[in-house]
């Protein structure tokens, strides 16, 4: 709690990383709910600009190092849910 943490997420394509490369990010709280989009990523981070999350989302990745990670500032209790992340480097995914 109070301390910036990050989420880590790795990855591995059969084919090149290109710009058509997207990175989710997607969280539910723990009571359920629905899943929003939190973090978008295509040549350059775009992270979420509502919702808890605004203002607390940073880009901390390299894709061409297979490295799909994000940071969330100032955490709290109420964060914890899941959070899940989905690259895309087409034709793979």
């Amino acid at each position: 709690i109070g301390e910036q943490v990050s989420l880590r997420c790795s990855f591995t394509s059969s084919f090149p990383i290109s710009e058509k490369l997207t990175v989710d990010w997607t969280y539910r709280p723990l009571s359920g709910g629905q899943m929003e989009t939190i973090f978008h990523y295509q040549s350059v981070p775009y992270p979420t600009t509502v919702g808890k999350f605004k203002g607390r989302i940073s880009w901390v990745g390299n894709v061409a190092k297979g490295d799909a990670s994000i940071a969330i500032r100032s955490p709290e209790l109420s964060d914890n849910g899941t959070f899940i992340c989905s690259v895309k480097n087409p034709p793979d995914v």
